[in-house]
């Protein structure tokens, strides 16, 4: 069918072609070997003309390996042929410690097999339209993992799917059946599901992440915040000291404002806002004031003479300087303690009360923003999500999400579909820095991998996210850092234009599923590093469930078949014929 080497230049051969010898249109896609002078270079069928074929090198190969790019050419005389099976093998992988990607469709059917440490250990990229297969493929990789018939099976394998819309529940909910020791946990937001609910102590809460939570914009709010969690751990001790420490804030915020040129009934209205809302049993607005012979309840106190002053002015004053201690060293350690998100409403009150915050009409708004969202998460739906039912280290946490009755689950999935996407996006942030501090922290480095797969990615993964408040993004963080501690990513898309791009440039392997929009090819293109014009050009004729897959899991690009998830997971299109019609009775 091949004949004699017609031109060679700088990227590849033109080679003459016999068409009595076969159907030619088969050449497509084909792998070609030039052999010449003991060296087997390797090329790809890239077009057929009526008599020659197109064919661009890729690179060398050895009796085992395939090398990539060429120094030098076959010369006009080398032999031309396509490539047999044993070569195949290099480029398809072999049975041992890989697992089944897919089938060659170019190669009658052939396995496509896959090192499990390169696809696993590094980050990995699945981008695709909507209808493209994406989802079927991911499920259908993760079901080969655990489909092992030996007695080796992935039993300590950490996965956790953030599933938008729960599809990914029918795909593993008989994973048991394989073997009694898998367990599929189902984690949810959505009150009315069967499944445990997300529940995240309040104590494992850092600084970004409640920045994240209350969508915080502002610098000034950096401080605000980072002085209520000092507060609100020195206040969950319920020791002496911190309760001198409350009577000490408001002492001084009552000082503060008793002393402003304002007038009486405003101070009043001021003081009467605070203790409403931050109060002690010696500091509350009932409190027995003592007084020469006789005692006043605080509140009226207040109470404005005929002249426009606080007719008990110096009693008041005599009562709450009691409460101030400048000199005193102030201990803020806490360690081990835990509180609700009501408790760290108070301690943001306190914070910005002693601060006077809410009294500077430059810091007033940024501090009223905090104050109204952690209300708001305080006492509606979203707070629900967050405990106070005790104190436990990160580590506790990450495996009690694993724990499933008393087996350990080695898929754990997330699934977000009854919340917004900016609560959805704190939540995943928020579990990103988690692994990525437990990870970072173990003493034996990258020896509990975790992978954290995201379903629509482009929800989380944003471009420039946090960057201007916090200094940094936590999936670049992930992706720039995580690799070598053993936390991976999985990006799953139909949108990647949306998604940060130095995140992208991290990944490894890719996964690429039909994608039509020419702004979509143009930003792969230009974010995938070894992105050919080759590699878009394929992807554009590619059925559903069939991808380019690239990087580290193949020596070259290669076209796989995905087979079919088993069971399904739940991402078909509504079936509308079945949801319409009717039959009449006669």
């Amino acid at each position: 069918m091949l004949g004699k080497i017609i031109t060679i230049n700088k990227s590849g051969a033109v080679v003459s072609i016999d068409k009595t010898q076969g159907n030619i249109k088969d050449l497509i896609n084909l792998h070609i070997v030039f052999e010449d002078d003991g060296k087997k270079i390797l090329g790809e069928v890239d077009s057929i003309e009526e008599d020659t074929i197109k064919v661009n090198f890729l690179g060398e190969l050895t009796d085992n390996d395939f090398i990539g790019g060429l120094l030098i050419k076959p010369s006009l005389e080398a032999n031309v042929r396509i490539i047999n099976q044993e070569e195949l093998k290099i480029l398809t992988g072999e049975e041992g410690k890989s697992i089944r990607l897919g089938v060659s469709p170019l190669y009658k059917d052939t396995p496509l097999n896959v090192n499990i440490d390169e696809l696993f250990s590094n980050h990995t990229a699945i981008f695709g339209n909507t209808g493209s297969g994406k989802t079927y493929g991911i499920c259908r990789i993760l079901q080969n993992i655990f489909a092992s018939k030996n007695n080796i099976i992935p039993y300590r394998s950490n996965l956790f799917i953030f599933d938008s819309y729960g599809e990914y529940i029918n795909a593993f909910s008989k994973l048991k059946e394989l073997n009694p020791y898998y367990s599929f946990k189902v984690i949810t937001t959505n009150m009315s599901k069967p499944y445990e609910k997300l529940n995240i102590p309040v104590c494992l809460l850092e600084l970004d992440d409640v920045l994240n939570l209350l969508d915080a914009t502002k610098f000034s709010q950096i401080a605000m915040v980072e002085t209520a969690l000092l507060y609100v751990k020195m206040f969950a001790r319920e020791d002496e000291e911190a309760h001198d420490y409350k009577n000490h804030i408001l002492a001084k915020a009552i000082t503060n404002i008793m002393y402003t040129n304002q007038t009486s009934s405003k101070i009043r209205d001021q003081i009467f806002e605070i203790l409403s809302e931050t109060s002690t049993p010696e500091l509350s607005l009932d409190t027995e004031v003592p007084g020469v012979g006789f005692t006043r309840i605080f509140r009226n106190c207040f109470d404005i003479d005929s002249e426009g002053r606080f007719a008990e002015r110096k009693i008041i004053a005599d009562y709450i300087k009691e409460f101030i201690d400048e000199n005193r060293k102030w201990n803020f350690e806490a360690e081990g303690v835990y509180y609700s998100l009501h408790d760290l409403e108070v301690a943001l009150n306190f914070t910005l009360y002693s601060e006077r915050y809410l009294l500077n009409e430059a810091m007033y708004d940024a501090a009223m923003s905090l104050k109204v969202k952690l209300h708001d998460l305080a006492t509606r739906g979203n707070g629900t999500f967050f405990s106070s039912d005790g104190y436990v280290t990160v580590e506790e946490y990450i495996k009690s999400l694993q724990m499933n009755g008393n087996q350990k689950s080695q898929i754990v999935n997330f699934n977000l579909e009854d919340v917004d996407d900016r609560f959805a996006r704190s939540i995943v942030k928020l579990f990103g820095r988690m692994f990525m501090k437990f990870t970072k922290g173990l003493q034996n480095r990258a020896t509990f991998p975790i992978h954290m797969i995201l379903e629509e990615a482009h929800r989380y993964v944003m471009e420039g996210d946090d960057k201007e408040l916090l200094g940094y993004n936590i999936f670049e963080r992930i992706a720039k850092e995580g690799r070598k501690y053993g936390l991976l990513l999985d990006l799953i898309t139909q949108r990647p234009t949306d998604l940060n791009e130095n995140v992208i440039s991290q990944c490894a392997n890719f996964l690429i599923f039909k994608i039509n929009h020419p702004a979509d090819l143009e930003y792969i293109a230009k974010s995938v590093p070894n992105m050919s014009e080759d590699v878009v050009e394929k992807q554009k004729t590619l059925q559903s469930g069939t991808c380019v897959a690239f990087g580290r899991l193949f020596k070259i690009p290669m076209i796989v078949k995905m087979e079919k998830a088993d069971p399904p997971p739940t991402s078909a299109n509504c079936e509308i014929y079945n949801n319409w019609m009717v039959q009449l009775k006669q």
